[in-house]
């Protein structure tokens, strides 16, 4: 039987599939020392600044930028654009569709910031020396930091993976978190996506959330009965979206968002606008 996700109080990795790096691991060198070897190199201020990999827990996250510059250009072969998250407050780079969909789950769980390409990091393996950029850290509500990566499976080369495990290194040397995102786990991103069509502040003058929370207060309700419970159903399925995204009700992300859909109360509310 299928596990649910609970929109309230899943996690991230909840909801992107499990990413295997095999035996890429054994190619990098991470003899004694390695940790003062391998550095990261950020773009804090108007400048270029590296650090060995042991002291990049103490790097200054707020006040760095990008490393590397969003371009857009006629018939170029991915999708770079600016994502605008409720949490931040702010317009974020992106630069595919895979990594916009990252940016709009962070959103929803709520991270405190995120940084684009955060660093290029310089790392030892077998062959000699090479380079990566990760492409977020986001920095978690709690104050951890989480690196990520995304690629689709299909399109991961040795190369790549071999990379991806060099910034699974750094990131534990640091106390950070790390993932690559290969993958959603069914129906998450449909769900998500259309949850964020009423993400931004919504102006409740017909009372209908308290309504709404009444309707659930005895148990999980479908979401169109629930609409339908309120003094205005049609206004009242915005508001049951909204508040579903700021997690003050709660549905299962692992099947499709529908009429039937059970809603309950989250367990885990946020502030809602």
């Amino acid at each position: 039987m299928k596990a649910e996700i609970r929109s309230d109080s899943c996690g991230l990795e909840q909801l992107i599939a499990a990413y295997d790096e095999g035996r890429i691991r054994d190619q990098l060198v991470l003899t004694d020392g390695w940790p003062r070897r391998w550095s990261g190199t950020w773009l804090v201020g108007a400048g270029e600044v590296s650090w060995p990999v042991r002291d990049m827990g103490s790097v200054p996250v707020s006040s760095s930028k990008p490393v590397r510059q969003f371009t857009w250009r006629a018939r170029q072969g991915h999708r770079p654009g600016l994502q605008f998250m409720v949490c931040t407050g702010r317009h974020h780079g992106f630069e595919s569709l895979e990594e916009q969909r990252l940016l709009l789950a962070l959103d929803f769980l709520g991270v405190s910031d995120v940084l684009p390409q955060p660093f290029c990091l310089d790392f030892e393996h077998r062959q000699g020396r090479s380079q990566h950029i990760p492409d977020f850290l986001a920095v978690l509500p709690d104050g951890s930091l989480w690196l990520f990566d995304v690629r689709p499976g299909n399109l991961i080369k040795e190369s790549d993976a071999l990379k991806f495990a060099a910034a699974r290194e750094a990131a534990a040397a640091c106390g950070w978190h790390y993932s690559v995102v290969t993958e959603w786990r069914p129906h998450v991103h449909g769900v998500l996506d259309h949850l964020s069509s009423q993400r931004r502040p919504l102006k409740d003058r017909l009372g209908l959330r308290q309504q709404v929370e009444v309707a659930v207060g005895s148990g999980p309700v479908p979401f169109a009965e629930l609409a339908a419970s309120t003094s205005f159903p049609v206004v009242a399925r915005a508001h049951v979206t909204h508040m579903l995204w700021h997690r003050r009700l709660a549905t299962d992300l692992g099947c499709p968002l529908g009429d039937r859909s059970l809603v309950w109360p989250g367990s885990a509310a946020m502030g809602c606008g």
